[in-house]
């Protein structure tokens, strides 16, 4: 299965996913994208033919000339003024890299690379009406409901007690059916 053309059919088939894309298209942010647990559960959604709430929109993009977080905050109102009353979360990745101790990311790329799951380490973004996927593990996970820590959370690391916090706080297999994860 071409996993990547199932994600972008799943997302362009969402009238509201497609707007909250374009709404942040319109603020023009450098290597911007949204990820992570909208993504994972707009597709675990779709899987089990359920709908569960949106908890928060991850917005991130790339600047290392402005790393305030008045101005992701800044970026949050913009985005409700386009889009009122969704849980806009807006993340310079630039310095993102100090929440985990890593060294300081290069991209956006890089922040993804470095969440603490496969299955959410994953992105999407629209430019001029095409979709674009990021996927540093790939999409086989996030399809087969499978949660793996990402190497930088794995056991030999001394983050992994984080990703099992996170595993154990989400109660992932709880909401969707035959979600299977690494402990």
């Amino acid at each position: 299965m071409d996993y990547e053309q199932k994600l972008k059919e799943i997302v362009m088939n969402d009238v509201r996913f497609i707007s909250l894309l374009k709404a942040v298209e319109e603020l023009h942010l450098p290597d911007s994208w949204i990820c992570a647990g909208c993504l994972r559960n707009k597709i675990w959604d779709e899987l089990d033919s359920i709908s569960t709430p949106m908890n928060d929109i991850d917005v991130i993009y790339f600047d290392e000339a402005n790393t305030s977080k008045a101005r992701e905050k800044r970026l949050e109102s913009q985005l409700q003024v386009f889009i009122p009353s969704e849980p806009w979360s807006v993340k310079n990745q630039a310095r993102m890299h100090e929440k985990n101790g890593s060294t300081p990311y290069q991209s956006s790329f890089d922040g993804v690379a470095n969440f603490p799951e496969t299955a959410t380490a994953v992105a999407i973004r629209i430019t001029n009406n095409e979709l674009e996927v990021m996927a540093p593990y790939g999409l086989q996970d996030l399809f087969s409901k499978s949660v793996r820590p990402t190497p930088h959370y794995d056991k030999t690391s001394d983050l992994h007690s984080v990703y099992l916090e996170r595993v154990s706080q989400k109660k992932w297999d709880e909401l969707w059916s035959h979600v299977f994860v690494e402990r």
